[in-house]
């Protein structure tokens, strides 16, 4: 049975004393059923849309189909402008009932369920979102993205490092969702990745069009101590520290500066790696093409010291030509110093062309050839005439000698023997160090080959001239055994002077062997004064004359002295040649004295 409101019986319910009871069950279900089918069914927890049926000034009152309205605070719409009656928005149901009996609803909530909603599908689908920059953080931005607050770390907001965060708040920013912690409700974006796709498409089309020579220009991204990284619009290349100019650039810093727009020179690039080398100073001609043809070996330049080495310095003739002053030739001096003994870096000095090589741009210079080279001076050869004294400052001590510096550029060796008359010198640092004065006298010159021979013990008169008449073969004399070898032992004579003995001339007359320390008589049985050689024996002293010839192998022929035939020495003369055992006497004894002044003066 259909009941419509045409057939609908008003006097028959108005007989009744209550609504509905003059219907029967049948006729009670179907109502009841046609009623139900015009209410909307609401799920808890769910989004729905409403309609604006009234608003007061307070609240909001929407219909979402169910038995009764919601309220809704007025403060939620706050990003509604212009909200009327009739318009359709969305809410979250709370609760169909609360104790009340009341429909409880929010617009708040339903906003954040579907932003979330909005989210976890823009992450699967990999869709775009614009959003809001609100404020700087930490290492980041925080973007409004559909009402849910997200973190742009610093290093997702572009490809280039990004020094100033500040710029972005209050802009809006295209994003990509990148990642979402459901845990503790935090959302990754990134714009960089969008850029990073631009980029890709940017590169390849670069790459695919990039040629050796090609001029491009750049932004410069990065600075390093070798170099400078060049954004060439999606793709990055290297200019390298050396192909920035053509003079001597210590740190990029000095010429470029972050964020400079450039032009640069393609100088090589790699498919497979994507690496491209970049040049800027092959965009202007090479210095050394304006280097002025007055420019010749023999002339004189200025310029400045913009590099000093161990090796020597570089001077700077104009920006990107530079020349070498090796330290040999920074000055006449044999013994090399420390460039920086003469200079440093920023100098401004003169020098003269010694090569130059236009080609291979090249070019070296000296400082010493400013001044005269005192070998070719006039008066070297009566300056260090043979014969002629002089003070030279002690610049290098070796096993055979030392070199002696007489002035800047001139040299001379003093040889080992030459540094004594008396003493065995086995190194010239018993005697002097190096930075010493030291007084010679010169015994060759040779000004062709720069060669000077010095002498210091030719300032005193030879020794050994007087020892040859007191230490002559046949004088006795007391000696101490220093030391002994397998063979010979030394024996300390008088006046410092060392002699040798064979181990057999030192048993005593006793037949007892004498020991190193004990003090004894011996008697000359060689004299050599070229040879600076005295052979003694202890034994000679005891024994015949004729003994000692028949058992000494090493002693020579005696010398006799004869009369000299002059007035002076002839009694000394006498007496060395006597056969009877010789000792020193009184004129010779005042003669050594005087002779030992002079060496032990020499020893101090």
């Amino acid at each position: 049975m259909s009941i419509t409101p045409e057939v609908f019986d008003w006097d028959r319910i108005e007989s009744k004393k209550g609504f509905g009871s003059g219907y029967t069950k049948e006729e009670m279900a179907q109502l009841e059923s046609m009623y139900s089918e015009t209410l909307f069914v609401v799920e808890e927890k769910a989004v729905v849309k409403g309609i604006v049926v009234d608003i007061t000034d307070r609240d909001v009152v929407l219909n979402i189909g169910y038995k009764s309205d919601g309220l809704v605070a007025l403060s939620e719409f706050r990003d509604l402008e212009g909200l009327k009656i009739g318009d359709e928005v969305d809410v979250y149901v709370e609760n169909q009932e609360d104790r009340n009996g009341h429909l409880v609803i929010s617009r708040k909530k339903a906003r954040v369920v579907s932003a979330w909603n909005q989210i976890r599908e823009a992450l699967e689908s990999d869709i775009i979102i614009e959003g809001l920059v609100k404020r700087r953080t930490k290492g980041g931005l925080i973007v409004d993205i559909f009402g849910v607050e997200s973190f742009l770390p610093g290093s997702q907001i572009d490809v280039k490092p990004i020094r100033d965060f500040d710029i972005y708040v209050g802009k809006k920013m295209e994003v990509k969702v990148v990642k979402i912690n459901n845990t503790n409700d935090n959302v990754v974006v990134s714009h960089k990745v969008l850029i990073e796709k631009d980029i890709e498409e940017q590169k390849s089309l670069i790459l695919n069009n990039l040629e050796k020579g090609q001029v491009l220009e750049g932004v410069v991204k990065n600075m390093t101590n070798f170099g400078v990284f060049i954004d060439l619009g999606g793709v990055d290349g290297l200019l390298h520290i050396t192909d920035i100019s053509w003079g001597r650039v210590n740190h990029p810093e000095e010429v470029l500066k972050l964020d400079d727009k450039i032009n640069i020179v393609v100088l090589d690039f790699d498919e497979d790696k994507k690496r491209i080398s970049l040049g800027m100073k092959q965009l202007t001609p090479h210095p050394w093409d304006a280097l002025t043809e007055e420019v010749v070996v023999g002339s004189k330049i200025k310029g400045k010291v913009v590099n000093v080495a161990d090796y020597g310095a570089f001077l700077e003739i104009i920006p990107g030509v530079e020349g070498l002053i090796h330290v040999s030739e920074m000055s006449w001096s044999q013994h090399l110093r420390n460039p920086s003994d003469f200079m440093k870096v920023g100098d401004e000095i003169e020098a003269v062309v010694l090569t130059l090589d236009r080609e291979e741009r090249k070019m070296s210079l000296g400082i010493k050839q400013l001044t005269e080279d005192p070998w070719t001076k006039a008066d070297v050869l009566t300056r260090y005439a043979v014969g002629t004294k002089h003070t030279g400052t002690v610049r290098n001590l070796t096993n055979f000698g030392l070199f002696l510096e007489m002035e800047e550029g001139i040299d001379g060796l003093v040889h080992l023997t030459d540094l004594s008359w008396t003493r065995k010198i086995k190194h010239p640092s018993e005697v002097v160090k190096v930075n010493e004065p030291l007084d010679v006298q010169v015994l060759e010159l040779d000004v062709e080959n720069r060669r000077l021979a010095l002498g210091h013990k030719q300032l005193e008169e030879n020794p050994w001239d007087t020892f040859e008449t007191i230490f002559y073969v046949g004088s006795t004399h007391k000696g101490t055994i220093n030391s002994k070898n397998d063979k010979i032992a030394i024996i300390e004579l008088p006046y410092g002077i060392e002699g040798i003995a064979s181990l057999k001339t030192l048993t005593k007359e006793d037949n007892t062997h004498s020991e190193v320390g004990e003090a004894l008589d011996f008697k000359v049985v060689e004299f050599s004064k070229e040879d600076k050689k005295i052979v003694v024996s202890h034994s000679a002293t005891y024994q015949s004359e004729e003994a000692v010839e028949k058992k000494s192998k090493s002693t020579s022929t005696a010398k006799k002295k004869t009369t000299k035939g002059d007035s002076e020495g002839n009694d000394s003369g006498n007496a060395a040649s006597s056969n009877a055992p010789a000792t020193s006497t009184l004129g010779d004894l005042e003669a050594l004295s005087a002779l030992k002044e002079q060496m032990d003066a020499a020893k101090g």
